[in-house]
This record gives structure tokens, sequence and C-alpha cells, in this order.
């Protein structure tokens, strides 16, 4: 077969997302499930948050997806037997057959976004199915697969996105008309519902409507590269030929976008600030963060920009050297991510400018929360760098060129609580 023929039989294929049988918490047996539940395991701030989520129930979903001992061995040990454990006693139960779930979330705003939970046919990025916008971290991606060997389960969905506005869309507005197998309301303010969709005629309807479409990872760049890596490691036909996926249609539901900011372990704001001499303006703002961001967002309409904190006040820094970006900025890429302040981050300040591993936890952390960012540098002496979020045309446009932007550059959401439904790959 040529490869427009190839490509013809892909985009045919498109994405395919089966019912399974999901485990979900018993209410009677926790003390209640918002307790029980937590943001996915990349966006809990360690430790407070871990410890946090410790405290809020026994039987928290953090202790899985974020299991606390000495080794990485003994991590994963502790968390594959804490879920034997909660499965022999009843704590967590798989639902009496196979479904697909509808989840919901809704914020005091009146924002609401709709989705579907189902195990998605894992692909590779050669095949146009499943788009991934931005490049993983090795360790990571490691640290996730020996924990879904460990568990034989997927913990949390990730969060994908396609536009369709079709029949699967219909189905999911049905359901939710329904009675919820569960609703309840996180400490955020969102509340949560969740349908099982398991009329064998509503199934067919979802499949034969998003065998069409290609999905944009929004989140969970790490656990679908894992979804992969496990893939591989099986024989197929296998439940490893499958991952755990809530699917949003944003022609419905669209997304936000927010950024990732970055945490400088060990770099005081005056060291980064000194090396910067002559290389990038730098404006101090003696404002509230509210204003410091409201300055930023104007900065990045004229080119890159990053907003630096740790030292009780806020830097502006803008306007860098053509010739610099020209020496450490890769020319092969497109203009469009050349032109990204999460590239310049990356290639020109930490690689060229700073001189840090952006890969090593103990020099650099990836903070999803702009105010617990600035704070964790104030409290420990290091640098936060706050980034101003890209347009989802960008990143979309990226993604179909099959450009990876760089690591942690996006935060979609809302995002799934993890703990709602889990996926055992033995049932």
């Amino acid at each position: 077969m040529n490869s427009a023929g190839h490509s013809e039989a892909t985009a045919r294929r498109g994405l395919e997302l089966t019912p399974f049988r999901g485990l979900r918490y018993d209410p009677d047996r926790v003390g209640s499930l918002a307790a029980v539940t937590s943001p996915p395991y990349d966006v809990v701030v360690r430790p407070d948050g871990v410890h946090h989520l410790h405290s809020a129930d026994p039987h928290n979903i953090v202790r899985l997806i974020l299991p606390q001992a000495t080794t990485p061995t003994a991590r994963n040990d502790q968390a594959a037997d804490t879920l034997r454990r909660w499965l022999d006693e009843g704590v967590l139960t798989a639902d009496p057959e196979p479904g697909l779930y509808v989840y919901e979330q809704r914020d005091g705003d009146g924002m609401i976004q709709r989705g579907l939970i189902g195990a998605l046919r894992v692909s590779e990025p050669s095949e146009g199915v499943v788009l991934p916008h931005e490049d993983v971290m090795p360790h990571v991606v490691a640290d996730r697969a020996a924990l879904m060997r460990a568990t034989s389960a997927n913990l949390e969905p990730l969060l994908l996105t396609y536009h369709g506005d079709g029949s699967a869309a219909e189905v999911v507005e049905h359901a939710a008309e329904r009675p919820p197998l569960l609703d309840t309301t996180t400490e955020d303010g969102f509340s949560h519902r969740l349908w099982s969709v398991t009329d064998p005629d509503e199934v067919a309807c979802v499949q034969r409507d998003l065998a069409h479409h290609q999905a944009l990872i929004a989140d969970g760049h790490h656990r679908w590269a894992t979804y992969r890596r496990l893939r591989a490691e099986h024989p197929s036909p296998s439940p490893w030929d499958y991952g755990l996926v809530l699917l949003v249609d944003t022609a419905r539901y669209p997304l936000r976008v927010r950024a990732i900011h970055r945490l400088l372990h060990g770099l005081p704001v005056a060291d980064a600030l000194s090396a910067l001499d002559g290389l990038f303006r730098v404006r101090r703002l003696d404002v509230p963060l509210p204003q410091a961001l409201g300055a930023l967002a104007d900065a990045v309409r004229e080119g890159n920009a990053f907003l630096l904190a740790g030292d009780g006040t806020f830097h502006l820094v803008d306007r860098p050297d053509p010739a610099l970006l020209a020496r450490t900025v890769p020319a092969e890429h497109p203009a469009a991510w050349r032109s990204l302040d999460a590239t310049v981050l990356h290639a020109t300040l930490l690689d060229h400018v700073w001189r840090i591993p952006e890969d090593s936890p103990a020099h650099i952390a990836y903070i999803h929360d702009t105010a617990a960012t600035v704070a964790k540098a104030e409290r420990d002496g290091g640098t936060a760098v706050l980034l101003h979020p890209v347009r989802e045309e960008v990143v979309r446009d990226l993604a179909r060129q099959g450009v990876t932007m760089p690591r942690k550059s996006t935060s979609f959401g809302p995002k799934p609580a993890s703990g709602l439904v889990l996926r055992a790959l033995d049932l």
C-alpha cells in the first residue's frame, strides 16, 4: 500500500473506545467520595499535597497513584498490596457489566465539561490517531510503567480532546439526563457526576462516530507513552492494547489552557537575573501577583516574556537578544515552535544561560498552580519562572504537523479527578 493509501486507512480507523468494568469506591466503605479523590498524580504539589490527601481519608487514591516508601520498588509493591487489600475488603468494587462512562465536571462559575471515559486502543504517533504535542521525560515514563506493571491497573484516566459534535455527543447528553452513579463535590468547588453507558446500541453509536476522528492529548503525555511502552511488552491481543482515557468533544465543551510553571531549585533570583544581563530586558514589578501576570500577558504579545519570582517581588523578563536566540534555538523546527516561550525557556535560558538540566527533579520542578510556585520559591530560596499559556490552536496545529512542544508546555483543564473510576486489566 502506498503512503497515501496507508494514511487513508489510518484515518478511517480512527479512535477505538471500548467498554470496561470500572472499579469504583463503595460509598458505604469510605468517609465520602470527595475525600478519596485526588488531582492527577503530576498536579499534586509534593510534599504538602500528598500529606493533605493522605489525611483526608485512609482510602484516598493518592495511596495508589503516589505511594510513599523509601525506594521505587517498595512504593510500587505498596501500591499493589494496597489495591489488592481494598479489592478484598470491598472498598473498591467492579461494576457488574462493561460500559463506557459519561463524566461531568462543573465549577461555581457555571463552567460545565462532559466527556466519555473508556479504554482506548493504544496507537503510535505515526498512525495519526492520537496526537501528542509535548515531549516526555524518560524517567517519569519508567516510573509510571513500573507502577502500572505492579498494580496491573490504569489508576487514573488521561485527558484527550477531539472535535466532533456528532452522535457520540448526543449519547453523552442523553446519559446526563438519567440519575448518576455518583455525585460529589470536591474541596476545590468542582462537582463531579458519573453515568454508565451499557446499552449496546448506544455503545455502538459512540464507536461508529469516534472511528472517524483523531484526538489530541490534552493532559497525560507520560501516561500515554507508558501505555505504548506496556503494550509493546505484551503480545497482542491483550488488555495492555488499551488504556484508560477521558475523551472530551471540544466542539461542545472547549477546554481551558493554562501554563505550567518552573521552580528552579538552588538558583536564587539574584543569580538568575545577573546571568541575564545584556541578554534580556529585565524590569522589576512591585505589584501583586494578578497585576504581574497582567504585565506578562501584555509583554508576550510582542515576543517572548517570562516572570521571575522568589525574592518577594516580580521581575518581567522580555526582549531577548536576537543573536542569542539564533545561537541557541534549533533552526530545523517550524517558526511557530521556535517562537514558543517554552522553547526559548528550555533551549536558551535553561540549557544555555542557567545551565539547568530540565529532566532532573533535584534542579527543577514543574508546578501548575501559579501562587504555589511563587510561594515555594520564596520559601526555598529558588527561582519561580512563570509562563503565559499557549493558545489551543497553536498546540493543535503543531501536533498535526507532528511537531512536539517542549515538555510540560501546557496545562489543559479542567482535569479529571482521580479516584472516581479505575480500570483493572485482569477483569
